[in-house]
């Protein structure tokens, strides 16, 4: 039984250490106002269908505001969305591209 387990955490730590490092991103300010001044750089409006998330972006499903980070998203990264008060998880959507589940 312990075999099974040590197998189990080798094989997740292979798949981590395969991993490339997350890239980092500078921010700048948005002016998005909904939020205290401190905040606003990780936060913008989604200009539409034309608009297209950078790697270190996900929108919110519930309030349609992209939620950005200093460094690059990947599935299982949580996130925290101020205007509408939401815990996301960072998922991989059906198209390839990252989506934001709502945890609550």
């Amino acid at each position: 039984m312990n075999d099974d387990l040590d197998t189990a955490n080798s094989v997740e730590f292979e798949t981590d250490s395969d991993e490339a490092p997350r890239r980092r991103f500078e921010l700048e300010e948005t002016g998005f106002r909904e939020v205290p001044k401190r905040w606003r750089k990780f936060y913008r409006l989604w200009d539409g269908p034309g608009d297209t998330l950078a790697p270190n972006e996900v929108i919110c499903p519930v309030c349609k505001v992209v939620i950005r980070s200093h460094r690059e998203l990947r599935p299982g990264d949580r996130v925290y969305c101020m205007p509408c008060m939401s815990r996301l998880v960072v998922a991989r959507g059906p198209d390839g591209g990252l989506i934001a589940d709502v945890l609550y």
